[in-house]
């Protein structure tokens, strides 16, 4: 399996391992797969029983081997092992899915040490990370960005592992009480917690500004885990395969996918199984005020706002203007075309955005399976409340978006296919609206029994990339991991 920038035009090949640990191409740009690998009837069989006899890492084990060829597949089994494990995630299934009725499922990726679904990939990644370190005697500086659950599953992910250090931006003031706190309240040596005066967008094109300097980023061994890298959206693959499996008991049947997204990282891993061949019919991208991927999907303008007009929500971790992961979809789009998505995203974006023609927007619906939603403040407080009365259960904020989205998809596409909703992060998360919403605060799970109270540990710097970097190079100077 090799692995091509979405802006190189040459596609010169790269193999797992070193985009692994590199993030971001030499060239600004992601990378995706050359050619994506194929699922089969015979496959899906094979992984129901799967699924049903090792579980759901082992689940993961099969699908990563379609994507890592430089990896022993021994050893790729016991990394997911490893990863996808009680009792680090709460439920033996790893990621249960269950029905709310009217057609509607919840995919429960809040499993995890962070109560987020980016725990599902960031485990994963911390084991990856870990595994090839060692391989190569070598050490990694990872930076990142955070709009909320980010930041705290890759801590959760890589605290007290030898050779890793953590540098994560977060926007200041703009993150939920209990994220600061998950965050915040690590003080393990290798975690370093930066407070960026800006909002979620401004820390991306710091992450990106740093890694762009090649010659700085190879002095000092800069990683991401971002979904920038690849490796975040091959670990999410695997869910969309496990709810499919779970909802389904033929590969006759097709299922949708409702996803809440920012920066189009969590759908664009079911764009990828969908182009692998996993009986998805639609995919529906669930926005909030912050409504840029919307627009596209409805219009085929994609409008990058400025950080003064992304507004501060009721979803905060979807407040994001810019999404990252959108140019890998927009390069299958384009048939591929490196130079056009090296123009549209290293260019146009700057100058404002860009347009895609009539046709393409067609095949993004009619080819591609997208459709779109937009949610506010008032619909997710409307949401919870419904879902919690109609069906007795709690969903966040995020997942209020997502329901929304389904539910308006319904109705005006006559979707008949199940509906998965994937959930974002546990209501514990997001207080404030849950009491707002239905009157009362949501429970709290033991295990982060007295996590307000912790002493935080985070830096104050300001939008500035020289600043951060000069940060960056201190710490490493100062602490040994």
């Amino acid at each position: 399996m090799d692995y091509i920038s979405t802006r190189n035009e040459e596609r010169t090949p790269a193999k797992f391992t070193d985009i692994l640990l590199g993030g971001l191409a030499p060239d600004g740009g992601l990378y995706l797969p050359s050619e994506y690998p194929t699922i089969t009837s015979s496959m899906l069989d094979e992984w129901r029983s799967v699924l049903a006899d090792g579980g759901y890492s082992a689940l993961a084990a099969e699908v990563l081997k379609l994507f890592i060829d430089d990896i022993p597949a021994a050893d790729i089994e016991a990394i997911a092992a490893r990863a996808y494990t009680t009792p680090k995630f709460a439920s033996e299934e790893i990621v249960p899915v269950t029905s709310l009725g009217d057609g509607l499922w919840v995919g429960h990726l809040s499993e995890g040490p962070t109560a987020a679904f980016k725990d599902m990939a960031m485990q994963l990644l911390g084991e990856l990370f870990e595994y090839e370190l060692g391989r190569r005697d070598a050490s990694l500086n990872i930076l990142g960005a955070t709009s909320g659950d980010t930041g705290s599953s890759a801590e959760y992910a890589m605290r007290g592992r030898r050779g890793i250090r953590v540098f994560m931006l977060t926007p200041a003031g703009r993150m939920t009480p209990f994220q600061q706190a998950q965050m915040f309240g690590l003080d393990d040596p290798n975690i370093f917690n930066i407070a960026l005066d800006g909002v979620f967008d401004d820390c991306q094109d710091v992450v990106k500004a740093v890694s762009a300097d090649a010659e700085f980023k190879s002095t000092y061994a800069i990683g991401a885990v971002n979904s920038i890298n690849w490796a975040r959206l091959m670990a999410q693959v695997v869910y969309y395969v496990n709810c499919y499996l779970r909802v389904t008991s033929s590969n006759d049947e097709k299922v949708s996918f409702s996803v809440p997204t920012g920066n189009f990282g969590d759908i664009c891993a079911g764009h990828i199984a969908r182009q692998m061949g996993l009986p998805i019919d639609r995919l529906i991208v669930a926005t909030n005020e912050n409504d840029v991927l919307d627009e596209f999907f409805r219009t085929g303008n994609y409008r990058p706002r400025p950080a003064s007009e992304t507004m501060a929500t009721s979803s905060p971790s979807m407040d994001i203007s810019r999404a990252s992961n959108f140019e890998r979809f927009v390069f299958d789009l384009t048939g591929r075309d490196a130079a056009r998505t090296a123009d549209l995203f290293g260019t146009k974006v700057k100058e404002g955005g860009f347009s895609v023609s009539a046709a393409e927007l067609a095949a993004a619906r009619d080819e591609y399976g997208f459709t779109s939603g937009r949610s506010t403040h008032a619909d997710r407080l409307a949401t919870i409340k419904d879902v919690h009365e109609r069906y007795n259960y709690l969903v966040d904020p995020h997942t209020a978006d997502g329901i929304k989205a389904a539910r308006d998809a319904q109705a005006a596409d006559a979707i008949a296919t199940p509906i998965v909703c994937l959930e974002t992060a546990l209501p514990v998360k997001f207080a404030d609206t849950i009491e707002e919403a239905i009157g009362t605060v949501p429970p709290s799970p033991a295990r982060f029994e007295g996590i307000l109270d912790a002493e935080r540990h985070v830096t104050d710097l300001p939008n500035d990339v020289a600043a951060v970097k000069d940060f960056i190079t201190t710490s490493i100077d100062t602490t040994e991991v």
